[in-house]
């Protein structure tokens, strides 16, 4: 039988969390026909055994870590299913999210992705619906202390789209891209824009996926009534120097392919000196 939905999963030493986040799909789809796709990225915790206890689960190891977006266009190679649900091994699915974010990609044959309302785990909404990056999102984006600050700032409510966007009782409403930590997407959609773009080695893949496909025509919606609880960072914890030194290479790679596109464009200048001296400040906070 082919399955409805696939499951994908990259996973790099996540610990117990890959069990939690397997579980969490498998209650939330028990009566959909599924399948789970693992890409292990060479941990080196042994989380990968527990794939084994999952039936309608598969496993793929590389011998390397080849980053997110490649791993997740490897699993979708070898998926069956319409529906693909990406899903961070530390992020954990309500259960009847599926189905809520699949209501929200039926109000459209347009809508592309649909993602939940991503909680931390002490229930504070972690805004996952966000406006597209520009120069002024290291200042007002989701984390930063100006954000914290001023969240009433209109380009602190476009960064980061509040909840107010849904209280007026939409079940989802358009956004211009969503984290990927969890997202329901249409295999046509992906495989018609490509995939992921493997140059972004993990961060901003997401970003850019959802604006490639906005280009196309599709749409993206936020559902805030299907939800997901993510323990931010799990896996980028065990190569802290390694995963701030990725995050801003891929944000200066998105600024560069859709704000500043152009290899003469001053702006890039600009851009890699400002990320440069933000991302040799957070080494230097982390101790990395």
């Amino acid at each position: 039988m082919t399955p409805e939905i696939s499951a994908i999963v990259v996973n790099y030493n996540a610990g117990r969390d890959l069990a939690l986040a397997l579980r969490s799909v498998q209650a939330d789809c028990a009566h959909h026909a599924w399948e789970a796709v693992v890409v292990d990225n060479a941990s080196t915790d042994g989380s990968t055994s527990v794939v084994a206890t999952f039936p309608q689960a598969s496993l793929i190891r590389n011998a390397a870590n080849v980053g997110f977006g490649r791993a997740v266009n490897q699993a979708v190679a070898s998926s069956k299913a319409p529906l693909l649900l990406l899903l961070n091994p530390d992020c954990q699915l309500a259960v009847g999210g599926t189905a809520t974010m699949r209501a929200g990609l039926d109000a459209e044959r347009s809508c592309a992705i649909a993602g939940p309302r991503i909680l931390d785990p002490d229930g504070a909404v972690q805004g996952s619906a966000r406006g597209d990056p520009d120069m002024l999102t290291g200042l007002f984006g989701r984390t930063s202390a100006l954000r914290a600050l001023m969240p009433f700032l209109p380009i602190a409510r476009r960064n980061v789209v509040v909840e107010e966007a849904v209280r007026s009782g939409a079940s989802s409403v358009v956004v211009d891209w969503l984290s990927g930590a969890c997202l329901l997407v249409r295999r046509d959609a992906f495989l018609a824009a490509g995939g992921f773009d493997e140059r972004f080695f993990m961060y901003w893949e997401d970003a850019d996926l959802c604006r490639r496909l906005r280009g196309r025509g599709y749409t993206i919606r936020y559902v805030p009534d299907a939800m997901a609880v993510h323990k931010v960072g799990r896996s980028s914890q065990t190569a802290k120097r390694s995963s701030i030194q990725a995050f801003h290479r891929s944000a200066y790679l998105y600024y560069a392919t859709h704000v500043a596109p152009g290899a003469l464009n001053p702006r890039r200048v600009l851009a890699r000196a400002l990320l440069g001296a933000r991302c040799w400040w957070q080494l230097r906070a982390s101790g990395s």
